[in-house]
């Protein structure tokens, strides 16, 4: 399975499967709790934004979860987590099958997150962007009493603006530079990422949050593919020239974000790692899968509550992670230490 084409920049596929659920059903699929059915894998940075935000929104019950395993081959996502490998309430080995349920001749990629609309069987929608911004927006009678403003109306010009650049720069930048056709791409590639960086470590340096001084879906963004830097982008990605931990501002601000109920409590630093060094073959032809980095590190003090704000706004923290959708012991340090995410 080829990700690179030589000589040639890296082009990522966007056209996506852009049916809403709303509240009001226009596009004829209405807000309804447990009729969908959120597919996820936790190694994808684009699937984490779903979680968290499902999560912090006090949406698992309104909107259940699937969890594909960490690595896919050519037809798809696989349930190989599930007893018997197959999801128990789609019923569904691959995540192919419910996309070709919508269309027999989707040519598309079949990527997560989806949402599959359960009686059918048929995917929804794979549109990330769109996806989360609808969780907060959409989904909005379902919210858990105190669930956080992610996406404010007053703010959302502000977001759009940073979610725009660092898409464009990092999100995706760390994509471009590691599936590079060619030198002169991966350089360019490269340099953006970094300059974005230092920009946005600048922006960091008296906020403790990207927009306003509360968290909002700028931050789950950025947050996604920080917490993938130092374990994939910085080696299997060429993306060297400091690691997250040589960036001051930013892994602090990592470091909170982790700590925070909502956040580090998604990550599943093992699934990652297999995923990335597993399923690209053809930047990683041995399969060797890295022992490290230590991620105890992610538990260390950061030190950012001294800039004030307040991480939900009006509202609370969610509470402890429901049953059966914990992060399994030894894959994540708040889980193997036997603690609870702090905010502090």
């Amino acid at each position: 399975m080829s990700y690179v084409t030589s000589g040639r920049e890296f082009s990522r596929d966007e056209r996506y499967l852009t049916t809403r659920i709303t509240a009001d059903g226009r596009d004829g699929f209405p807000v309804e709790p447990g009729r969908y059915r959120l597919v996820v894998s936790r190694a994808c940075p684009w699937a984490n934004r779903a979680i968290i935000v499902r999560r912090l929104l006090g949406l698992e019950e309104a909107l259940p979860m699937a969890v594909a395993g960490p690595v896919h081959d050519e037809r798809s996502w696989t349930f190989d987590l599930d007893p018997g490998g197959r999801d128990p309430v789609l019923g569904i080995e691959r995540l192919q099958e419910a996309y070709f349920a919508r269309d027999p001749g989707y040519d598309r990629g079949i990527t997560v997150p989806a949402v599959v609309d359960v009686p059918t069987g048929q995917v929804v929608t794979n549109d990330f962007p769109q996806i989360t911004l609808d969780l907060s927006l959409e989904w909005t009678a379902h919210h858990r009493p105190g669930a956080p403003a992610l996406y404010p109306s007053e703010l959302r010009a502000q977001i759009d603006s940073v979610n725009e650049a660092v898409y464009r720069d990092v999100n995706n930048g760390v994509y471009r530079a590691g599936f590079a056709g060619s030198q002169e791409a991966y350089e360019r590639a490269y340099q953006r990422l970094f300059e974005r960086l230092d920009r946005l470590s600048e922006r960091l340096t008296e906020s403790r949050y990207l927009v306003g001084d509360t968290i909002t879906e700028a931050d789950v963004r950025l947050f996604t593919t920080l917490v993938r830097f130092d374990a994939v982008y910085h080696g299997h990605f060429k993306c060297n020239r400091h690691k997250l931990s040589e960036m001051p501002v930013l892994w602090d601000y990592a470091r909170d974000l982790f700590q925070t109920p909502g956040f580090g409590d998604t990550i599943d630093f093992d699934h990652i790692k297999r995923h990335y060094y597993l399923v690209h073959t053809d930047i990683n032809p041995t399969g060797i899968v890295p022992a490290g980095p230590d991620a105890r590190s992610w538990l260390a003090p950061h030190g950012r509550a001294a800039l004030g704000g307040r991480p939900f706004g009006d509202g609370t923290p969610p509470g402890p992670v429901p049953p059966g959708e914990a992060v399994p012991p030894g894959h994540n340090p708040l889980v193997r230490e036997g603690s609870s995410p702090l905010m502090g």
